[in-house]
């Protein structure tokens, strides 16, 4: 098992990572770092420093009502899609521990076409 970074934990859920096969488990939101812990793998977790945290990206759905999914963009290891159970309280803890003007919403599917028609070539 290991070692958690955090000495303090703001929030706690179930919580899905998306990694090309879904991995279920525990993320934990605390002063040092977003953790993610598989229920079944002990091997499998992620520990993401907030220092290492360059955006948070949350896909919003009907003015804020639904939010099945939000990303955690690093500086150095790619991307990390999460979802937890109550996405809106895990986002007001990691707005704790990264600037507001770094967390986004993801483009909307209109959004999306009209920007690929509209770019410059």
């Amino acid at each position: 098992m290991p070692k958690s970074i955090n000495t303090r934990v703001d929030f706690a859920s179930d919580a899905t990572w998306f990694r090309g096969i879904s991995s279920y488990g525990k993320c934990m939101i605390g002063d040092k770092a977003f953790e993610f812990y598989n229920e079944r793998n002990v091997e499998d977790y992620v520990q993401i420093p907030w220092t290492e945290v360059t955006y948070v990206v949350a896909d919003v759905h009907f003015k804020g009502k639904y939010i099945p999914r939000f990303e955690l963009r690093t500086k150095s290891n790619g991307s990390f899609i999460f979802a937890t159970k109550t996405p809106k309280k895990a986002l007001r803890a990691i707005r704790n521990y990264v600037p507001a003007d770094h967390m986004r919403k993801a483009l909307t599917i209109g959004q999306k076409i009209k920007r690929f028609f509209t770019r410059k070539k």
